[in-house]
This record gives C-alpha cells, sequence and structure tokens, in this order.
C-alpha cells in the first residue's frame, strides 16, 4: 500500500509540474481558481467521482489520527480558509486526502471583495500576494448551502452525509468589508450576526473569528486589545456549542500576543490559527526572500514560503507561553512533511494549507501524510499527537 501510494503520488506531481502548473500559470490565477471550484463542485456531484478521486489522491495512516476538542480527525492536514469562500467544495475535499476543511470568511452581509486584480503568484518565492477582499456570499446564503448537504437522505447523497459526518468543517467569521463596519459597535454586531447565523443553523464543528484579514476596510481593528476585548465578550454572551478560534495575523510583537492569550483565557477560546497573510514586506523574515518585481506593494498580504517562518515562530512562541493550553492550528509556508513537521514540534496540532497546494499538485497531501508517517516512525513516535510542540524548549 505504502508503495503504491509513493509510485502514484510520484506520477501525479510529475505530471503537475511539468504539463498541468506550466499551462495553468499562463492564465490569470483568479480565473485559474475559480475553474478549480468548478471542477470541484462537479467531481463532488456523485458517488462514482468523489471515489474515483479518492482513488487517485487519498492516504489515510492510524498515526495521523487524532481525536481534539471531541472532532475526530483522520489526518491533521486541513484546507485553510480562503479557497473554499462560499462552501461549495465540502463534497470533495475529504476525497482530495484533506484531514478537515476550513470554509469562507463568511461575513455577515453578502460581499463583492476588492476590485479586480487581485490575486499574483510570486513563483520564484513560491508565494502569493491575496487582495480579495472577504469575496463570499454571506452568512445565510452559505448556512443554508452547508445545511442542506447534511439534510439529503437519498441515493448517492447518503454516502456523501456519511462522509461529512466524520469530517470536520470549521467556519472562518469576519466582519464585512465596507464602510457599514468601520465603528467598532457595528464590527461586533457584524461579527455576531454572522456567528448566530451559522449556530442557529445547526453548522459548523467549529469557527473561527478572524481578526487579521489584511484586504479590508479600516484594517484590522479587532488587533487591538481592547476592541477585542469587546468582541469576545459579546461573543461569550452568546451561546457556545461550538469550539472557537482566533485567527492571527503573523506580524504581532509579543507583548500583543500576551494581550491576545490573556483574553483567550478569559474567554475560553479553544485555540489559536497561525497565521493568516503577512503585510510586513520588510519583515527580518521576508526582507532577503525575493519577491518579483512590476507587482503591486502597497496592497495585499503575502502568503506561502514568505510567511512560513513567520508563522512557525509565532507557533512556537504561543505553544511556550501557554504550555500547550489551546489548540494551535498551523498556517502558513506547508509545501512538504518537514514543513508540516516543523510545525507540528513548534506546538501545532492541526495544520491548514492552500499556496502549496497551488505550487504541488493536489497530490501533495498525500505526499505530506504520508511523509509525516515516516518522520514519526524515524522519532519513534507512534501517533502525530506525540511529537506536537518537541521542538520547543520548555
Amino acid at each position: 500500500m505504502e508503495i503504491w501510494v509513493k509510485i502514484r503520488n510520484t506520477i501525479a506531481s510529475w505530471k503537475y509540474r511539468w504539463f498541468l502548473k506550466p499551462i495553468l500559470f499562463r492564465f490569470d490565477p483568479e480565473d485559474v481558481h475559480d475553474l478549480f471550484i468548478k471542477v470541484g463542485k462537479l467531481l463532488g456531484a456523485t458517488s462514482a467521482t468523489r471515489w474515483i478521486t479518492k482513488f487517485y489522491f487519498y492516504y489515510e495512516n492510524k498515526a495521523l489520527e487524532q481525536e481534539i476538542l471531541g472532532l475526530r480527525f483522520k489526518n491533521p492536514i486541513g484546507l485553510a480558509a480562503g479557497f473554499d469562500k462560499n462552501a461549495e467544495l465540502t463534497k470533495i475535499i475529504p476525497s482530495v486526502g484533506f484531514g478537515f476543511t476550513e470554509v469562507g470568511s463568511v461575513t455577515g452581509r453578502p460581499c463583492l471583495g476588492n476590485s479586480k486584480p487581485r490575486l499574483w503568484r510570486l513563483p520564484k518565492s513560491r508565494s502569493l500576494i491575496v487582495y480579495y477582499g472577504l469575496k463570499n456570499d454571506g452568512a445565510e446564503e452559505i448556512a443554508k448551502r452547508l445545511k442542506n448537504p447534511r439534510e439529503e437522505t437519498s441515493g448517492s447523497s447518503r454516502t456523501h452525509l456519511g462522509n461529512l459526518r466524520n469530517f470536520p468543517i470549521g467556519v472562518s467569521i469576519a466582519k464585512t468589508n465596507d464602510d457599514k463596519t468601520t465603528t467598532t459597535e457595528a464590527g461586533i454586531a457584524d461579527y455576531l450576526f454572522a456567528y448566530k447565523t451559522f449556530v442557529e443553523a445547526g453548522v459548523g464543528d467549529y469557527y473561527t473569528i478572524n481578526i487579521s484579514c489584511p484586504n479590508t476596510f479600516g484594517g484590522e481593528p479587532f488587533i487591538e486589545k481592547e476592541k477585542l476585548d469587546k468582541l469576545l465578550s459579546a461573543l461569550y454572551q452568546l451561546y457556545r456549542p461550538k469550539p472557537i478560534f482566533i485567527k492571527l495575523p503573523p506580524d504581532l510583537r509579543p507583548e500583543q500576543l500576551n494581550d491576545i492569550i490573556e483574553l483567550a483565557k478569559k474567554y475560553n477560546i479553544s485555540g489559536f490559527i497561525c497565521s493568516n497573510l503577512t503585510k510586513d514586506r520588510n519583515n527580518d523574515f521576508i526582507k532577503n526572500k525575493i519577491i518579483e518585481k512590476d507587482l503591486p506593494t502597497n496592497v495585499g498580504g503575502l502568503s506561502g514560503k514568505i510567511v512560513g517562518d513567520l508563522a512557525t515562530a509565532q507557533i512556537k512562541y504561543l505553544y511556550q507561553q501557554t504550555g500547550g493550553e489551546f489548540v494551535i492550528i498551523g498556517c502558513g509556508g506547508i509545501f512538504s512533511a518537514q514543513d508540516a513537521y516543523d510545525k507540528i514540534k513548534a506546538g501545532a496540532s492541526l495544520l491548514q494549507m492552500i499556496t502549496g497546494m497551488i505550487f504541488e499538485g493536489p497530490q501533495v497531501i498525500s505526499e505530506i501524510n504520508q511523509g509525516l508517517v515516516k518522520l514519526l516512525k524515524e522519532d519513534g513516535y507512534r501517533n502525530i499527537s506525540e511529537a506536537i510542540g518537541k521542538g520547543v524548549e520548555k
């Protein structure tokens, strides 16, 4: 089985790198993204196409399974928010090999996002500049979309129903990107509306409060301690049926992270996602990286390899400061099993990726998971949970 998966992935990687990727990278990246959303919806439409997808991409191993916050994860690799913005791919994502997914970010009202162009590739640095601005269909429409598949009871949908019940789906929530949410009160009301919409619809296995989108009207106001305190207090007073995470920007100073840790303890937050896009082109972690010329320098956030070291450093700091009290989801710069393992040993229990899949191909999920099993065996671990935080000095 392991040899077969290795051969399958090697062939798929070679085809993507030398044939498909050169073609795709000739076209506008947003157009390519939209195309893959359509293809994913088609592949997820029937049990036959889901099975075929699973045959070419899926991989599982008991060493990768974990139960975290009452949820069962078949493997630690999740699809990060920002790819499946409107929850259109939940039927196919399990077959591709992910262990969980996070949809959105979703806002209280529908949002068109920023004007185009709003997505650029940085091939030399294996990164993206992202300037979408929270384009999504809004909380009410997306909540309906997530709810309906779980209510289907006939035909091929029955198989999908079982898959979804064993496949964690997170919902990333942000405030609507327009001038109506610029005051603290209006922003909080927008967060609460989206949150209540999903809770009352009974969808979402966990919720992420995204306070770190770098591409929105009014910036990132809820990074500030006083405003974040008000937001979390408002959420805390509502029902709390599911785990809640906070998604952080990678550019925070230690004192800012300490403030967020303090508030997370105060309001029983389950964990953190480290991290979102970076805006700081002069950060010590990225200033020596190659950033292509003739690209925007004043809009958007950077993903991929450029943000990888920043995210890992933030994971390690949070884990060290809290002693593993919170669940940390590592996100940023994961292209290989070693990248993933570095974040796990820094303190991440789970991981998320997008950019690595775009540059390496969809088989990279299976490659990473199989590679993690090998790394665990080399270090004498029987399960991935045993490796969490082992690279952090106590």
